[in-house]
């Protein structure tokens, strides 16, 4: 919006305040009031003044109509986060019967200025509560998602519709999809697992074929720690855990005989080592030295930046009754770590 004292450098005709517009008169607008000695005034443009005082005034009437509709189109504009203008926009929409449809349309342009604001997502999805129709929602976050495909919101949303009105069917070939284009897509991996909790309820048959999906996708990165995760999620499944496959067994033993150290292989078989501890079952080559040694090469040399975490975890292992270990804590702790490596925060101590 560009107000009617600046210069015009666009097609668009300038912005008549509300105050000079006739059709207003009668409305009395209502300033803002942040009591008589604010702390931290906020110095609002003119225009933003004018808008946001003529809503105030509409929604203390409690005015419905056109012009009040048009009017939250103009505050929305402004302050596309302002809960209370969608909350009376959705009034108005319903006061006067308009057409959803368009609605729709009006928000998908919103969206696309604004694809990291919640309270629009929230209004496409009252929207389509209302209508009882996904039809367009798959076909929208999938365009949001080819601009940023960690689009918290549009993943939100996607995984909304899709529970909500049953549309699963493709949405596997689609994660194959963004998979194909970027393996280390956190945020595909973790639709994967959504649609298969939500359809299969992962059966024998298809934690074995994730499995073999998942060490393909490995094998091709296997510094790759999301593909990692969504192996431990799938053998958390099963039942029989991590350490019994073995398919996975085999293939992290190979991969690691071929000199590969990557953190995650290695914090993987970590993991194992002390599944197989704590059934009492450990063998040749999951066991309690092999455990220490891994931790031992992640803390000195594979991931120094946990250096007090795998340190940690090996004292753990060595001594099963130090009150930090019991009841599968360093199970929650490695939990903890993948999480430390996602949101780009450390671990550096555990101790207390």
């Amino acid at each position: 919006m560009t107000d009617s004292g600046s210069e015009d450098l666009s097609n668009e005709p300038p912005i008549i305040f509300y105050k000079h517009r006739p059709e207003w008169d009668d409305v009395t607008p209502v300033p803002q009031d942040d009591g008589p000695n604010p702390i931290v005034a906020i110095a609002y443009s003119e225009l933003f003044q004018d808008v946001h005082d003529y809503f105030r005034a509409v929604l203390k009437s409690g005015e419905k109509s056109e012009r009040a509709l048009q009017l939250t189109d103009d505050a929305l504009d402004l302050n596309p986060a302002n809960y209370t203008v969608w909350q009376y926009r959705r009034e108005i929409l319903k006061h006067l019967e308009k057409d959803l449809q368009e609605e729709l349309t009006y928000v998908r342009g919103v969206i696309e200025r604004n694809a990291k604001n919640y309270q629009v997502w929230h209004h496409r999805r009252v929207i389509v509560e209302w209508l009882q129709d996904p039809s367009h929602e798959l076909e929208l976050t999938e365009a949001i998602l080819s601009r940023d495909d960690k689009n918290y919101h549009a993943w939100e949303h996607r995984q909304w519709v899709i529970r909500t009105f049953k549309l699963y069917d493709n949405e596997l070939e689609y994660v194959d999809r963004l998979l194909t284009e970027d393996i280390r897509n956190n945020s595909a991996w973790n639709q994967r697992y959504f649609v298969l909790n939500n359809t299969s309820n992962f059966p024998a048959d298809i934690i074995d074929r994730e499995i073999l999906y998942t060490i393909a996708k490995i094998k091709k990165v296997t510094n790759n720690e999301s593909a990692w995760n969504y192996l431990r999620g799938v053998l958390e499944r099963s039942d029989y855990g991590i350490c019994e496959n073995s398919v996975v067994k085999q293939f992290c033993e190979d991969l690691y005989a071929s000199g590969n150290r990557s953190p995650y292989l290695l914090g993987f078989m970590v993991e194992m080592c002390e599944e197989q501890i704590e059934k009492g079952a450990g063998d040749s080559f999951y066991n309690l030295e092999q455990a220490v040694r891994l931790c031992d090469s992640l803390a000195k040399e594979y991931d120094t930046v946990r250096k007090e975490y795998w340190n940690y975890i090996a004292r753990c292992l060595t001594n099963k009754r130090n009150s930090h270990c019991n009841n599968g804590s360093s199970k929650a702790l490695i939990e903890e770590m993948n999480s430390a490596a996602s949101d780009g925060t450390i671990v550096t101590s555990v101790d207390e």
